[in-house]
């Protein structure tokens, strides 16, 4: 007879809320509130990309894409986040049967949410709205000073960078149900932008 594994295994998806929002709008800081209010785990997608070694098989397929500004290939993004989660509950930092799973950066394509389905169960969808574009502009090239990210200081980018976001979170969000999507006014201070989705999310979040 086999020996039960010492590794925890979870077959089951993952209940998770997953949190869209243009770049520069707070999902880093309403992931990590979260998290650290209720005992959910956040996880944003460009943490995993980017701490992976460039030296590993998935470290060298994201160089050869993200060096080019590009977006790694559906079917690799999911296999690694996959793994990378799988990991994070071998080693005792996320515990699905317990936890909400708090996904930050992820999906990005229709394709990514049709590859998720397998894996977890969407409770709900929080979308942090900001129609300011000057003000998100500000807060990205205050936070490229504070954390030396050169890429959010090019204004033209930026704004390349919301045009896309817009464009492909719509159609991403015509993969769920309407009722699982909850809008809030990121133009808010943070910790008004959290009362608010407190309140929304508190049958799930308690």
């Amino acid at each position: 007879m086999p020996k039960s594994s010492i590794i925890p295994q979870h077959n089951e998806p993952f209940r998770s809320v997953l949190i869209f929002g243009p770049p520069g709008s707070g999902k880093g800081t309403l992931g990590k509130f979260l998290s650290s209010a209720g005992n959910h785990f956040h996880l944003s997608s460009g943490d995993i990309f980017r701490g992976l070694s460039p030296d590993s098989p998935a470290g060298k397929i994201y160089e050869k894409y993200a060096g080019k500004g590009l977006l790694l290939p559906d079917i690799e993004t999911i296999q690694i986040w996959h793994h990378f989660v799988h990991g994070l509950i071998a080693t005792n930092r996320y515990f699905p049967e317990n936890q909400l799973l708090l996904l930050d950066g992820i999906p990005r394509t229709v394709r990514q949410a049709e590859l998720l389905k397998r894996y977890i169960a969407v409770e709900r969808i929080v979308v942090l709205e900001v129609h300011n574009m000057a003000q998100l502009v500000q807060r990205l090239q205050r936070r490229a000073i504070i954390e030396k990210r050169l890429d959010d200081m090019d204004t033209n980018v930026l704004r390349t960078r919301m045009e896309v976001y817009n464009q492909d979170t719509s159609e991403v969000l015509g993969a769920y149900p309407a009722s699982l999507i909850a809008r809030f006014n990121a133009e808010q201070k943070p910790l008004e932008v959290l009362r608010d989705v407190l309140i929304n999310l508190a049958d799930i979040l308690s």
